[in-house]
């Protein structure tokens, strides 16, 4: 128990860090230049809305444990899951959008269809958030009524003081519907990841063909796309697979290992990811660097002081 809290704290300290340094970053350049450019309009979106996603899991774990009371009202149970389905969804969605511009920017396709979505790549974004509106629309809804059949029917087990036991089917029911709405933006994200190695692929074809080698920047950017989306479905796999597990595995939700591994691996992905957003972007990157470069200057100014300190004490 006590290892599990350490590791999902140590996830929400991180998240925290990578997530809240994206959103910074890219604020203070919009403040600078007095613009901000669509791909870090997303970036700063997905980075606070995963903020959001790691405080939920933090306050999941914490509140049944430290005030089982609260937890145990109806209305507190309702605010949690539907605020947790809202924040989940714009942070799966965000990350989908991301997905989509990477493709529609980096892969080189002669299709009219394709050539006429890059054109208009700000309102394929924006139809897309759009359409995820009616799908975030729909899961409240089922949540909703999840919660209010298991109130009416089994009101008295909806609540473990320990916090590692709910109501058995009401996570059969939350599990099924949270995969369910999961799988769409994943397989798209994944359709994404498919068309930029066939597109990589025609593209190294073509530079064979015309005998130019194939170290040129179209091969660097495809390359540099493929290794962020690669992380990120990894991730996104693992996030996934968590609520399948979870989904599975609902009749021995008694289990403390199978409700941390659920746990951990849903908060694995918006903190990973924001590291491997900052490490694929050459200005989060440069950001991150100088950064510390001043942390470790810092340090040793401190550690001189603290030297000085101890010859002038010994004097």
């Amino acid at each position: 128990m006590d290892m599990f809290s350490i590791i999902l704290s140590v996830e929400f300290i991180m998240g925290n860090l990578g997530n809240g340094f994206i959103a910074l970053v890219n604020c203070v350049d919009w403040v600078k230049r007095r613009k901000i450019s669509s791909v870090d309009q997303i970036l700063t979106a997905l980075a606070l809305s995963r903020i959001g996603m790691v405080w939920i899991f933090f306050l999941d774990w914490w509140v049944p444990v430290l005030y089982s009371n609260l937890w145990a009202t109806v209305m507190i149970i309702r605010i949690i899951y539907s605020t947790y389905t809202v924040i989940n969804h714009f942070s799966i969605w965000f990350a989908t959008s991301l997905s989509i511009f990477y493709f529609l920017k980096i892969a080189t396709f002669s299709n009219s269809v394709f050539l006429y979505l890059r054109w208009r790549i700000k309102i394929v974004i924006s139809v897309t958030l759009m359409v995820s509106l009616v799908v975030l629309f729909l899961n409240i809804m089922v949540i909703n009524l999840y919660i209010d059949f298991c109130v009416d029917e089994y009101r008295g087990n909806l609540t473990d003081s320990s916090g590692l036991s709910r109501d058995v089917h009401f996570f059969i029911l939350l599990s099924f519907t949270t995969t369910v709405f999961t799988f769409v933006p994943f397989t798209v994200s994944l359709i994404t990841f498919l068309l930029l190695i066939f597109s990589l692929w025609k593209h190294l074809k073509r530079m064979q063909h015309s005998a130019k080698g194939s170290k040129d920047t179209s091969t660097t950017a495809h390359v540099k796309a493929l290794q962020t989306v690669i992380a990120f479905l990894l991730l996104y796999a693992i996030f996934f697979l968590s609520f399948l597990v979870q989904f599975l595995t609902s009749g021995f939700l008694n289990s403390n290992l199978i409700v941390f591994l659920t746990k951990a691996g849903g908060a694995a992905f918006p903190t990973g990811h924001s590291f491997v957003l900052i490490l694929g972007n050459g200005k989060l990157r440069q950001a991150s660097q100088v950064t510390i470069r001043s942390i470790d200057h810092f340090g040793i100014i401190l550690h001189i002081l603290e030297r000085m300190r101890s010859e002038f004490t010994l004097k």
